[in-house]
């Protein structure tokens, strides 16, 4: 069996594209909160939280994930940043993001305000980060 290349080179340049779409998904999440559409929401915040981390591998690696399994995303994040303990905190913070990844989108459950607002919380802990050090 062939091992399949899980990562690939992308022009440090093009994590302003990557931020701009993470800003999309970022601003379309907050307006579905603003109406009540809870799971949406939450799809808005992983998408946007994976789209973050792209656009940081992009910027300090050159790479991006190709694989299935986002949390190569995290895995590739930690081997391009310095791990003190505000990377530490927020890598956390967007592994929670995606373990609630495939329960909304395929697992049918119905989320609410308080599952959002700790999804929100999480999400906003990791993008201040990202934002400090892009």
């Amino acid at each position: 069996m062939v091992k399949r290349k899980i990562y690939k080179s992308i022009d440090r340049s093009k994590y302003k594209d990557y931020f701009l779409v993470a800003d999309n998904f970022y601003k379309g999440a907050e307006l579905a909160k603003e109406f009540e559409y809870w799971n949406a929401a939450g799809l808005l915040i992983v998408h946007s939280a994976i789209a973050y981390s792209d656009a940081l591998a992009i910027k300090y690696g050159g790479v991006k994930s190709t694989s299935d399994d986002h949390y190569e995303c995290v895995s590739l994040i930690e081997s391009i940043i310095e791990r003190d303990e505000k990377s530490k905190n927020a890598i956390q913070n967007f592994r929670r993001i995606l373990d609630r990844k495939s329960e909304i989108s395929y697992g049918g459950e119905i989320y609410n305000r308080k599952d959002i607002e700790q999804m929100w919380k999480w999400f906003e802990r990791f993008r201040n980060w990202f934002l400090k050090i892009l």
